[in-house]
């Protein structure tokens, strides 16, 4: 299998491409950078990896390099916890995810020989916001600012049906390894400073690394698998119950809690996913009978803090 990657030098993209080279799969990393690609996949160690430059919001030649492969995972987009979310912020994440998705669906629109799947990211955020209610697949939309980006995201892939291509759509919750805004939560731990964040009582919905890659791999190899699933482990936890766990696997306190001011300086405005949550759970990952690896926070904070 030939399969197409964008984001792949990210958190997740990282492990993926790892995962398919070892499976014995071609792997062409679209990317903006191409030095960092070739920094990240060196041809020694990764020699069924092409890399390819990308321009994310352009139509370009890149768009050619689809034709012939079996699969593309789109997992691009500009961070959001990346300082405040000013308009031309909001902006940037939007666009890098509406308009990066529109120029995908049109590269396979144009091949001869099309990917027959497109396994597209999204994310949690698509629900909105609450303490009290519980989502899963066929749960309504929010209204808040994530929610709209999700939903012009999800939308500019949804296109792609008409091109034949099978769609995947997986909502991405918090996800567990060492790096990203896992690490920044560490830091009061390691001064032994750790606590609940913000209420400690909103819910977090959070997926190992590994149960993220192996469900795209599932996507891309099982052709019944099509539309939206929640690519979140099966237990969220409430906040004040996540920060105990993580205190015990660090071996540190967990009682002094972290005020909402300071973890916006750690997070920026992404603060408010943290502060105020939401219960994800993955009914049709489940009813797909997708093995997680990790269904329990706390084997999964072990797995990469001990």
């Amino acid at each position: 299998m030939k399969v197409a990657i964008t984001g792949a030098t990210g958190f997740v993209g990282t492990r993926l491409v790892e995962r398919l080279q070892a499976e014995g799969h071609e792997v062409l990393v679209l990317t903006r950078d191409a030095d960092r690609g070739r920094r990240c996949f060196p041809i020694e160690a990764f020699p069924k990896v092409t890399i390819a430059p990308y321009t994310p919001l352009e139509s370009g030649e890149w768009q050619r390099s689809i034709d012939g492969c079996d699969g593309v995972v789109n997992l691009a987009g500009a961070p959001i916890a990346e300082g405040r979310w000013t308009p031309e912020r909001q902006k940037i994440i939007l666009d890098s995810r509406k308009v990066g998705t529109e120029k995908i669906v049109e590269a396979i629109a144009q091949a001869t020989a099309k990917p027959s799947v497109l396994v597209n990211s999204s994310a949690i955020g698509y629900y909105g916001t609450s303490e009290t209610a519980m989502f899963d697949e066929g749960s309504s939309a929010g209204d808040d600012f994530l929610a709209s980006v999700c939903q012009a995201w999800e939308a500019a892939a949804q296109t792609v049906k008409q091109t034949g291509t099978r769609l995947v759509i997986l909502r991405t919750g918090i996800v567990l390894e060492m790096g990203g805004a896992v690490e920044k939560m560490l830091l009061p731990f390691k001064l032994f400073a750790g606590g609940p964040l913000g209420s400690g009582r909103q819910w977090f919905s959070w997926v190992h690394r590994e149960d993220v890659v192996n469900l795209i791999v599932r996507s891309l190899t099982t052709p019944s698998m099509e539309g939206v699933y929640n690519a979140t482990a099966p237990n969220p936890v409430r906040m004040a119950e996540f920060c105990r766990v993580l205190g015990e696997v660090l071996h540190r306190p967990s009682w002094l809690p972290v005020p909402e001011f300071a973890l916006e300086a750690l997070l920026g405005s992404a603060a408010q996913v943290v502060l105020e949550g939401q219960r994800v759970f993955p009914k049709r990952t489940l009813e797909a009978d997708f093995d997680y690896q990790y269904p329990q926070v706390k084997s999964a904070l072990e797995s990469f803090l001990k």
